[in-house]
């Protein structure tokens, strides 16, 4: 093996009460960032359950996935990196804070923009707002 770490996590969204568009972040406090919802690859897991899975245990939310989103292909901690995104609406849940994630954000497109960690992850949040919500989700 190349010792390639493979990812997935969505752009996971929401229309805020008002009607515009709200982008979930989680706060990891053992790396002190703001990113989407994401997590490596369990064995014999596809990396659309991954994505799912994580997004549910980050921020306690079920979702409809929607598009594939660009992936993401980086070097952490001295090794390959690959993290497949989709966009996924919050259907229904709530966040309770755990060891791994201690806040949980809903944001809007700029705020989110703005907040995300590390810059790469606005390519994927880019796309999702190109496609436009209406568009993804299946």
């Amino acid at each position: 093996m190349n010792g390639l770490v493979r990812a997935a996590g969505c752009v996971l969204w929401r229309r805020s009460p008002d009607g515009g568009l709200e982008i979930c972040l989680v706060h990891r406090p053992r790396y002190d960032d703001w990113s989407f919802p994401k997590g490596k690859l369990k064995r014999g897991e596809t990396a659309l359950e991954a994505a799912l899975r994580e997004v549910l245990e980050e921020t306690g939310h079920h979702c409809a996935v929607g598009a594939g989103l660009p992936t993401a292909r980086y070097t952490a901690n001295g090794r390959p990196k690959e993290v497949s995104y989709w966009a996924a609406e919050a259907t229904d849940g709530a966040f309770v804070p755990n060891d791994e994630v201690d806040r949980l954000a809903w944001l809007s497109p700029g705020s989110a923009r703005d907040r995300l960690s590390r810059p790469g992850d606005r390519v994927q949040l880019d796309a999702f707002l190109r496609a436009g919500p209406a568009d993804a989700h299946a």
